[in-house]
């Protein structure tokens, strides 16, 4: 049964020796970067398979590091340049703490259409709604940003606090504890929603739940987490830093020129079949330089929504997180 059993446990770090093989080891510019394994960090499998990072005369230095909270908090210990994927709201929270900490060279839409966060139901649990989550055992991705968004759509749902019950858990753990049944419920991101569906022991109870309940729109842009790196590093080797966010750029017209191939390098970065693969949803990859002024705008009442509900503990100003190359 496809699992997530070969992942190292939340804030672990582990080399991955199969990406590092596939850097140039003659490269000039070293870039230290955080491999958060979720299906948005395809960018960098693919950039990496296709030899962009390479062409541009880089040599990535990969670390496995699974959450959101874990890569933030190497990105302040000074440990990594750049993260593959982070939530926004750990990244406002970061910048609070130690501005310039997190600056998104690109950020990824999520919603009903490109999905990623979303409730599904155990085989066996009988729901329509998510109404129908009232006196369930609920699990949650784990770090402040999904937690709260979990808590927040519930709410939004109609269900208050003591309605259910809810706990964070590793993602490498949803998929065995909702085949177990220790969990009736989860609040979960991709890959583990098509894994749990392809094994059919869950389903999805409804997705893009960030656009429908906090945006109001289904089909709104949820900009809920992206590709950041470091002020530091941005400073101290702003060649490099370009240099990399032009990979990126690349390497996200490759995966929409082709998508059937894209994704098969998620497998070489991530614990996930072939199968999987070829069906799990891709969030829509954006680059900073190509948001638009609605876009921003989209991004800015996401995170006012976290400052006005306690999430973060002061106004953030998204433009300040957004770095153009």
């Amino acid at each position: 049964m496809p699992s997530f059993k070969s992942f190292v446990k939340a804030g672990a770090f582990l080399s991955i020796g199969l990406i590092g093989s596939m850097t140039s080891v003659s490269a000039q510019e070293v870039v230290r970067v955080g491999a958060n394994p979720v299906s948005a960090s395809l960018p960098l499998y693919y950039g990496i398979e296709k030899g962009l990072f390479k062409a541009e005369g880089l040599d990535l230095e990969i670390t496995q590091i699974i959450g959101p909270p874990a890569n933030l908090a190497a990105l302040i210990a000074g440990q990594i340049d750049v993260t593959s994927n982070l939530t926004t709201i750990d990244a406002a929270n970061g910048n609070l703490k130690k501005p310039g900490v997190a600056m998104f060279i690109a950020i990824n839409s999520q919603n009903k259409e490109y999905k990623m966060e979303q409730f599904v139901v155990r085989k066996g649990v009988e729901a329509t709604t998510l109404m129908d989550l009232k006196g369930k055992r609920i699990a949650s991705a784990p770090g402040p940003g999904n937690v709260v968004m979990a808590k927040a759509v519930l709410r939004l749902a109609g269900l208050k606090e003591g309605d259910y019950t809810l706990d964070q858990l590793d993602l490498t753990q949803h998929v065995n504890a909702l085949t177990a049944g220790t969990f009736d419920a989860a609040y979960t991101l991709e890959p583990a929603a098509t894994i749990l569906a392809t094994t059919g022991s869950a389903r999805t109870l409804e997705a893009g739940l960030v656009a429908t309940y906090i945006l109001g729109d289904g089909k709104a842009n949820g900009w809920i987490a992206g590709t950041a790196m470091t002020s530091d590093f941005i400073k101290a080797k702003p060649e490099a830093a370009k240099k990399f966010a032009a990979a990126w750029a690349k390497s996200i017209k490759a995966i929409e020129a082709d998508t059937v191939a894209a994704r098969k390098a998620m497998t070489k970065g991530i614990a996930m079949t072939p199968e999987v693969a070829a069906a799990v949803p891709l969030v829509k990859f954006t680059m900073v330089s190509d948001l638009t002024p609605a876009n921003v705008a989209e991004f800015q009442k996401f995170i006012d929504f976290s400052s006005d509900n306690g999430i973060l503990s002061a106004k953030v100003d998204v433009t300040k997180m957004l770095q153009k190359f």
